[in-house]
């Protein structure tokens, strides 16, 4: 790597000093140099999102910016590195970085009210098999003689060192609020994430020779299921209200939100078959299936499994999404309600990879950074509000 792509590279993980600003300032006063910035930007970078070209003029105003200023203004950062598979993408939202420190954003977001807003975090209730409820929270600890909680994680003792069952099988729930997420290891050995606003019904302990089987009742789950040779074959099904999900030891995702016209099943690892009515489908890793709850197909296709299991890495990955979907999500995560005054800006379309620790207030601002003035965000009380 030359001196001035190591310059390009910490200019835009904003951490180029002043002097190799100004040699990056001087770099972009030709054509020539312009096209070395650009090219190597979009070969190195932009071609993993598969994003369209910036405003090099916002680059530059950027360049300028920072060299006026005598002391660096705080650093937000909304990148991190993320490991899928083998690999390490270095994620850039680059419209709102390039963006990031022009004019644009020192537009005000409107009325802002952080405390009532806040980011989500670990915390789930758990319904024992007697009818009881308990708080899963960070910081308090629960344990009986099968299950244990720290407050971020729930843990099932494992099934050869707990009583043999009698009678018939007992169920627990657990339930993920909005602005929640919670982690279950179950007495198998399989591990569960759980998205926000997420319901699931599991046995407290697997009956041996039966099949290993859980109900996703409403929400989005990702599953890393212990493998059927470790259970005397015991297959492992994930049932959901529109398919049966048939597992051979594998990692999937499934999102089978209850306001979602569309259910969908990713493969990360593994082999799964899914079963809706008379219809069976075997995916590979890679693939993901969709089902529409108005018609009884079932579509296949290709996906990049890093933007749908991102959540539990967790970042938001929206690749050209439109911002009506994208408010969904961050509702949920941020427990809030989200008015469009304006219809049309419901389709704006957004690419980006934010970090979900990032507070409601430094999203939007973002956001809002690439929409050269099209977004005007409203929070009151818990309500974001969009013209």
């Amino acid at each position: 790597m030359t001196e001035i792509e190591k310059i390009i590279v910490k200019f835009l993980n904003k951490e180029a000093n002043h002097s190799e600003l100004e040699k990056l300032e001087e770099l972009l006063q030709n054509d020539e140099g312009m096209h070395v910035f650009n090219s190597f930007v979009k070969t190195q970078y932009l071609s993993t999102l598969s994003m369209t070209e910036y405003d090099l003029n916002n680059a530059k105003e950027s360049i300028k910016s920072r060299l006026r200023k005598s002391e660096r203004a705080k650093k937000i950062n909304i990148y991190k590195r993320m490991s899928v598979a083998a690999s390490v993408v270095l994620v850039l939202g680059m419209a709102s970085y390039l963006l990031y420190n022009t004019s644009m954003v020192n537009r005000p977001v409107g009325k802002q009210q952080p405390h009532l807003i806040v980011t989500g975090t670990d915390k789930a209730i758990l319904t024992l098999e007697n009818g009881d409820e308990v708080a899963l929270v960070k910081g308090k600890k629960f344990q009986t003689g099968k299950v244990s909680s720290n407050g971020e994680e729930l843990v099932y003792v494992d099934k050869e060192r707990s009583d043999a069952i009698v009678g018939e099988q007992s169920y627990n729930f657990l339930t993920i609020p909005r602005g929640g997420q919670f982690f279950v290891k179950l007495s198998d050995g399989t591990e569960v994430w759980l998205n926000s606003e997420t319901k699931l019904k599991y046995p407290v302990v697997f009956k041996d020779g039966m099949t290993r089987e859980v109900e996703l009742l409403y929400g989005e789950a990702y599953f890393k299921v212990s493998p059927s040779t470790a259970h005397k074959g015991a297959a492992f099904h994930v049932l959901t209200k529109s398919q049966e999900i048939d597992v051979l030891g594998t990692e999937f995702n499934v999102r089978a939100y209850n306001n979602d016209q569309i259910m969908a099943t990713t493969l990360v690892e593994g082999k799964i078959r899914i079963k809706r009515g008379k219809i069976i489908e075997t995916l590979k890793p890679n693939q993901q299936a969709k089902i529409n709850h108005n018609s009884d197909n079932i579509d296949i296709g290709e996906i990049d499994v890093s933007q749908e299991i991102s959540w539990i890495n967790g970042l938001f990955f929206f690749n050209e999404k439109p911002l009506e979907e994208i408010m969904i999500v961050l509702s949920r995560w941020y427990d809030t309600e989200v008015v469009f005054e304006n219809a049309k800006q419901k389709y704006f379309v957004f690419t980006g990879i934010l970090e979900r620790t990032e507070s409601v207030d430094d999203i939007l601002e973002l956001i809002g950074a690439t929409s050269e003035g099209q977004l005007q965000f409203e929070i009151n009380d818990k309500t974001i509000i969009i013209k």
